[in-house]
């Protein structure tokens, strides 16, 4: 418990937030019963306004809200900058940014455009990387960055196609950030978490099968729940984890030992 404390007053930067359902939602609260500081992205202006109601409705304070388009190098170094001169030292990072468009992730995999696996991949795994770049200057002391993944970046998951190579990239990219960033006491992994109904998981086609399928076959004979990944995420960002980088995580109800 002492270790989750040593969390009280320090600077948390979580981009992903879309609703309550959000998976960095469910980071947020955690984050914000052990005292942290939390320091939130958004990308387009209703973003900002459901964020605020959110924060709003559930009596929680920001540190501070800053603009971050993660497909725009400019942007990200501009969010960045914001934190830096706003907030000073960051402590760790939440990733919990994914998009594909619809038509790619409906229908074959084959059939994935050019233009769709490129947009895949820049803003659910390059992302990460020029976010890390980023944040690495304000991390002075230490700290951890943390991604969100899924069972689709190991094996084929029927109706996730470009998400799952998306993933697969990002959950590559944790292991050669770990390496680049260890020597900067900077530890980086990621969570790779079951099924939650997340507003992207409306794109995935047969999502109630898999739900069902989950419940059936993991040994915990469940799915997990938001905040499950999010106590999980915190244990990753404090001293708890001190020894671990460079590891995928599930958070799964084990699942992925058996499906």
């Amino acid at each position: 418990m002492e270790d989750l404390l040593q969390l009280k007053n320090k600077n948390f930067v979580i981009m992903g937030v879309a609703n309550d359902r959000s998976i960095a939602w469910g980071v947020a609260k955690a984050l914000h019963q052990v005292g942290a500081n939390l320091i939130f992205t958004y990308r387009k202006e209703r973003s900002l306004g459901k964020l605020n109601k959110l924060l709003e409705k559930n009596e929680i304070q920001a540190t501070l809200i800053a603009e971050c388009d993660v497909n725009s190098d400019e942007s990200i170094e501009a969010a960045f900058k914001k934190i830096g001169e706003e907030a000073g030292t960051v402590h760790g990072v939440i990733h919990s940014v994914a998009f594909a468009h619809s038509e790619d992730l409906n229908g074959e995999f084959i059939n994935t455009s050019r233009s769709g696996y490129a947009f895949a991949q820049d803003t659910s795994a390059y992302s990460f990387i020029a976010v890390a770049k980023a944040a690495k200057p304000l991390m002075t002391e230490g700290g951890s960055l943390v991604a969100m993944s899924y069972l689709g970046a190991e094996r084929a998951v029927e109706g996730y196609n470009v998400m799952g190579v998306a993933k697969a990239a990002l959950e590559s990219s944790v292991k050669y950030l770990a390496l680049d960033l260890g020597k900067d006491n900077i530890r980086v992994n990621a969570i790779s978490a079951g099924p939650i109904r997340t507003l992207a998981a409306k794109g995935i086609s047969d999502f109630n099968q898999i739900l069902h399928h989950v419940e059936e076959k993991a040994p915990l004979k469940r799915n997990v729940t938001q905040a499950e990944v999010g106590d999980m995420t915190v244990v990753l960002l404090s001293h708890l984890s001190r020894g671990v980088t460079g590891e995928i995580v599930h958070v799964d109800a084990g699942y992925n030992i058996v499906g």
